[in-house]
C-alpha cells in the first residue's frame, strides 16, 4: 500500500474551481486535446491558448494504440502523437512545463495498460510532482480501481469515473463512493466524436446522477457547438468538448493559425457556456 504523503485539508484545483463556479452560478468548460498532437511543444502552447480563451479544465489524452472508447478523430490524433514519440512520461513532463506558467486544472485521460506498464505508484508520484489534478481511466471500472485509487489518494490526485446512459443505480452509487473531482457523464452510447444533434435525455440523465452523488457532473461525447454547450450546461455543472477541437488542430496548417483557430472556437464555446 502506498504511504500517504498528502493530507488534503484544503481543496485541490478541481474542487476549488467547481466551488467557485457554483458560487458564481456558472459552469465549467472542459476541453480535451491529445498530448503530443501535432507535437509536445505545440500542445503546450495550445494549452495556454485554451486557458486564455476560457477553458476552465484541460483534459490531456495520453496517446494509446488501442483507444477503444474513442472515435476516428481521437484515434487519428493518438496515432499522430505516437509517431512523434509521445509516451506517458512525456505527457507528465509536458504538465510539469505547463505548471511553470499556469495553474489551470489538468486531468489526464487515458487507458489502463500504459499506466499499469508505467507502474501505479510511480505514475501517481510523478503525476503529483508534475502538477496533475485528476486522472480518468476510460477502461477501468470502479470495481477494479482499488490499487490505482490507493496510489492516487496517497498523493491527493482525484480519480474521475465515467457514467453512461446505461449505468444502473448500483454503478452510480459505487462511482459516487470511490470517485472524486467530478463525474464525467457520457451523453450517448458509442464512441467519442462530434455530433450534429444531442440526446434530448441529457437533463434526465444528469438528474438521475445527482440523486446518487454530490460531485459536480460534467457531460461529454458529441458536443461540438456553442449552442450544444449552452444546452448541456442548463442541466450539468460542466461540458466537455474534445473531437471538435482536435478536428481544428488536424485540419489547420501552421502553428499560429492553429492557435488562433483553436482560441476563436473555444472563445465561442465559452460564450455558449456562460449563456447557460
Amino acid at each position: 500500500m502506498a504511504k500517504k504523503i498528502i493530507d488534503k485539508k484544503s481543496p485541490g484545483r478541481l474542487e476549488a474551481l467547481f466551488n467557485r463556479l457554483k458560487s458564481e452560478s456558472r459552469h465549467a468548460l472542459i476541453t480535451f486535446i491529445s498530448a503530443g498532437d501535432p507535437d509536445m511543444a505545440t500542445t503546450e502552447e495550445i494549452i495556454y491558448r485554451l486557458e486564455e480563451s476560457g477553458a476552465d479544465v484541460i483534459e490531456l489524452g495520453i496517446p494509446f494504440s488501442d483507444p477503444m472508447a474513442d472515435g476516428p478523430t481521437i484515434q487519428a490524433s493518438y496515432e499522430r502523437a505516437l509517431k512523434k514519440g509521445a509516451t506517458p512520461g512525456g505527457v507528465l513532463k509536458l504538465v510539469r512545463n505547463v505548471r511553470k506558467k499556469s495553474q489551470v486544472p489538468v486531468v489526464l485521460f487515458g487507458y489502463y495498460n500504459p499506466i499499469l506498464a508505467y507502474g501505479l505508484e510511480r505514475f501517481a508520484k510523478n503525476a503529483h510532482s508534475s502538477g496533475v489534478d485528476g486522472v480518468l481511466v476510460v477502461d477501468l471500472p470502479p470495481e477494479e480501481a482499488g490499487e490505482l485509487k490507493t496510489a492516487l489518494d496517497a498523493v491527493g490526485i482525484d480519480l474521475i469515473f465515467l457514467l453512461t446512459p446505461t449505468s444502473d443505480t448500483s454503478r452510480m452509487e459505487r462511482v459516487a463512493r470511490v470517485g472524486s473531482g467530478f463525474i464525467y457523464f457520457v451523453s450517448l452510447t458509442g464512441v467519442t466524436g462530434a455530433r450534429t444533434a444531442l440526446s434530448t435525455k441529457i437533463p434526465s440523465y444528469v438528474k438521475k446522477a445527482r440523486r446518487h452523488t454530490g460531485l459536480p457532473v460534467g457531460v461529454g461525447f458529441g458536443i461540438s457547438t456553442p449552442a450544444q454547450a449552452q444546452e448541456v450546461c442548463r442541466s450539468a455543472d460542466g461540458v466537455v468538448v474534445g473531437s471538435a477541437i482536435i478536428n481544428i488542430i488536424a485540419k489547420t496548417r501552421g502553428k499560429k493559425k492553429v492557435l488562433d483557430a483553436v482560441g476563436d472556437f473555444v472563445s465561442s464555446l465559452k460564450k455558449g457556456v456562460d449563456r447557460a
